[in-house]
This record gives structure tokens, sequence and C-alpha cells, in this order.
């Protein structure tokens, strides 16, 4: 047998040998867990949220899997994940409606819509769906600790909305349609007694009126607000208006 191949046979018994490559075990879910909680609290939440996907992921048992969706939706609502985390309660308030912790998600996942509620004169689809979950929270919990705090969360939304309708009634206004804006403004009144600047509201309203030549409904609102708001700086403003139509 020649040198050379001696050498080649003596090669490839010793190759498998020197392999390097070493497959690690699987880790556990509890392993993961565990991972997902020192990443938490370190505020590394995605870091968190990574390990505990691989805890739901991995079919464990039902009681981590439902923990480790909560600590998901926990970790993207710390971690500033708002719209994220909303999808993520979501899927626990679908997937689990029978669970003791329904109170805290209700109360995180309306606070994930609040979160993303958006200024006047943008959508407003978070800021209903806020309020949709807050008065579903108040309504199946209504001794719930923070049902204070979240009733003073529903009439902040209910003014963001009616700020919004303001707005547009505002825009139907200048824009030439009156009797779109006079649907709004009355809208609003109607359906957001509560709203702090209803003198806003009366002022455009009763000015909307006045461009449809409906004087005694102009009339009846500008009444109504001088007799509500008699230190609203629209009141001064409305008195201009009406000496000149009179």
């Amino acid at each position: 047998m020649s040198r050379l191949l001696l050498l080649c046979l003596t090669l490839l018994v010793l190759l498998p040998a020197c392999d390097p490559t070493i497959v690690a075990p699987p880790r556990s879910a509890d392993y993961y867990f565990k991972e997902g909680e020192t990443f938490f609290d370190r505020h590394l939440y995605e870091d968190a949220v990574a390990s505990w996907k691989k805890v739901r992921d991995s079919y464990y048992s039902p009681d981590l899997n439902k923990l480790a969706e909560l600590k998901i939706a926990e970790a993207q609502y710390l971690g500033g994940k708002f719209e994220e985390a909303a999808v993520s309660y979501s899927a626990f308030l679908r997937d689990h409606p029978q669970d003791d912790r329904l109170p805290d998600v209700l109360y995180y996942l309306g606070m994930s819509y609040y979160e993303q509620m958006r200024s006047k004169d943008r959508d407003q689809t978070t800021t209903e769906n806020a309020l949709t979950i807050f008065k579903k929270l108040l309504r199946k919990y209504p001794e719930d600790k923070r049902a204070e705090e979240v009733k003073f969360l529903v009439q902040r939304c209910r003014n963001r909305l009616a700020e919004h309708e303001v707005y547009v009634g505002r825009f139907y206004l200048r824009t030439g349609h009156y009797q779109a804006a006079v649907k709004r403004l009355k809208g609003i009144l109607d359906t957001f007694p509560n709203y702090y600047y209803r003198d806003e509201a009366f002022f455009y309203l009763g000015s909307a009126y006045l461009k449809l030549h409906k004087k005694q409904e102009a009339a009846k609102v500008f009444n109504t607000l001088f007799e509500q708001f008699p230190d609203s700086r629209y009141v001064s403003e409305s008195q201009k208006i009406l000496e000149k139509e009179y």
C-alpha cells in the first residue's frame, strides 16, 4: 500500500472523531419562562417576550401557557408596544373568557387602546375601542378597585370623541356644509351631555343655524349658551353675531 493511500485512509478514520459540532439538548419551557422573568426584571421587554413566546409555543402545560400569554402582553405594554399589547390581551380575552384574571386583562386592554388615542383631528378608532373596553369592565366588575380611575378614563375618552365631533362640525361650517355641521354639533350635545366644552359646541351650532337662516333655532341655542355658560368667551362672540343678524 502506498504511503499516500495509507495517509488518506487514516484521515478518513480520524475526521468523525474531530468533528467539533455539539448539539445542545433542548431547553425546557420552565427554563425559558425563568429566562423571560430575568429579562423582564432587567426591563429587557423584547427579550422577555421572545423567551415567553417559546414557552407559549411549547404547549408544555395549559396553565403555564396562559401565564406566558399574559406575561407577553404585560411586557409589550410596559415596553410601549401598545398595538401589540392590545392584540395579545384581545387574544387572551377571546381564548380564555372565564379566566379569573379578566378584570386585569380588560383594564390593560383598555389602557393599550387608550395609550394609542390620537389628537382630535385624527381617526378615533382607538378611542372608541378604549371606551368600549372600559365600559365593559365597569359593567362586569363594578366593584373593581380601579373603578373610579376607569370612570375618569371613560370621561376622557368621551371628551376626545366630542372634541373630534366639534372639529368635524367646524370643518363643515367653514366649508359651507351647514346642514352637516348642524347634524354633527347637535349630536355632540345629545350624545355627550357631560362634555366639558359644550359652550364651544353651542356657539358653532348656533352659527350653523344662522347660516341656514333658522334664526329661531339659533336664538334658542345661543340663549342656552348664555344661561349655562355666562362666563364663556363665546358669549360675547355670540352677541356680536346676533347684533348683525337683528
